[in-house]
């Protein structure tokens, strides 16, 4: 209402009367403080007796939408300052007893004993003040071990005690990390893991890829996993296909090869075991050529659950290791050194590995207990390479027709 606390008393006492049922609503306590103040101002409220006195609370009361208690607080604070002001609320605060040189103290006395315990910290403190009469440990003198405790929190001690400590690699302490010097002599392999990708919250199946560096004879083997449990007896099938006696075992440093479980069956082998060196990604570049030269090729890049990993396994070890070792030629690296030692490969000999074992100084020495050379020859000549790749292609798509309807239902 404009100008509602210049009516007389008795246009107050009128609007009283005639507006029981109405209630007024303020819009903000600023603007009800000086309304009101303006209101007591023009009526000259202490001067007025206790009738016109309450006819001005309840007017107020109308006016503002306030309670009675409230009112009369109002009141009373207009008459004790002559004006009402918001009160600014201020919590209660402790007095603050340590200062921000107390805590940089502190923090240097943990800096130098390399934090103690609270009761220790507590001790030194008092003895740097009473013993060797420090001035300035006075007050932390005489602290508690738990309000010790709270510096110990304040951000000024956390700045103050700041340190930046470097990410230390965790050492393992299997496998050697150098790249294996075979001279020569087959037997040294260059091992590394494929998945087959993920699906719908499943594993794939996991590819196991091994190949000499020497005659790059070529092994492959699937598994369900590749943890430690599920890993051991496919190695121990993967090892045994390979025609001579393995010396050497190189990977990279995947926790599936660098555990103590393959560590102990290389170990019962006589195998020595190496891993891949930092800033060296040429260390295993042989296997990771034949990931996608071979297993990529022929396998793909869909995915492949992993409860088809014995399929796999046997259409590796009946079709697809024969034919990659006696009929599929690879290119062998001719290696010259020029003048300022750098070394130039050329590719111009392509023999299959066992074409590979064969040319090598008295191969049989390198053969295992039971194996003949030409046990390997009969081998190699049951099919003539062609033959052997399509007798491989036959077998591959039977596999993927069984495949196929699992991975359809997979998907419904």
């Amino acid at each position: 209402m404009h100008e509602a606390e210049k009516l007389s008393l008795e246009q107050i006492a009128a609007f009283l009367q005639a507006s029981e049922e109405i209630r007024f609503k303020a819009q903000s306590r600023e603007q009800v403080d000086h309304w009101i103040e303006q209101l007591l101002q023009q009526q000259q409220y202490e001067q007025q007796g206790g009738k016109g006195r309450g006819l001005l609370r309840r007017y107020i009361a109308r006016m503002t939408g306030l309670s009675r208690a409230q009112v009369t607080r109002l009141i009373e604070r207009y008459r004790e300052q002559r004006e009402l002001r918001p009160v600014v609320y201020r919590r209660h605060r402790f007095a603050q007893r340590y200062t921000r040189a107390d805590i940089e103290l502190l923090a240097a006395v943990d800096e130098a004993h390399d934090t103690l315990s609270g009761p220790a910290t507590r001790h030194i403190l008092e003895r740097e003040y009473r013993q060797y009469g420090k001035p300035e440990y006075q007050r932390l003198a005489s602290i508690s071990v738990a309000h010790l405790y709270n510096l110990r929190h304040q951000p000024r001690y956390r700045e103050r005690r700041l340190q930046h400590t470097k990410t230390k690699p965790t050492t393992v302490a299997i496998g050697e990390r150098r790249r294996p010097d075979p001279q020569g002599r087959p037997g040294f392999l260059r091992v590394d893991t494929v998945h087959q990708g993920d699906q719908d919250s499943a594993k794939g199946v996991y590819h196991i890829n091994a190949v000499d560096e020497v005659t790059q004879w070529q092994i492959v083997a699937a598994t369900e996993r590749i943890s430690e449990a599920w890993l051991e007896p496919v190695l121990e099938a993967l090892l045994r296909q390979f025609p001579f006696r393995i010396r050497g075992f190189h990977s990279d440093n995947g926790s599936e090869f660098i555990n103590q479980t393959v560590s102990r069956l290389l170990n019962k082998l006589l195998i020595e075991q190496t891993k891949s060196r930092p800033r060296h990604s040429n260390d295993n570049g042989l296997v990771e050529s034949k990931n996608g030269a071979v297993i990529r090729k022929h396998v793909g890049y869909g995915h492949i659950a992993g409860e088809h990993a014995q399929a796999l396994h046997r259409f590796y070890a009946q079709h697809l290791n024969p034919y990659l070792n006696y009929h599929r030629p690879c290119a062998q690296a001719e290696v010259e050194v020029d003048a300022k030692g750098r070394q130039r490969r050329f590719y111009c000999r392509y023999q299959t590995p066992l074409e590979t074992l064969l040319a090598l100084p008295q191969p049989a020495q390198y053969l295992r207990d039971g194996l003949t050379l030409p046990t390997l020859q009969r081998i190699a000549a049951l099919h003539s390479d062609t033959e052997a790749a399509q007798q491989m292609q036959r077998a591959k798509r039977q596999l993927f027709e069984q495949l196929r309807p699992a991975a359809l239902g997979s998907r419904k």
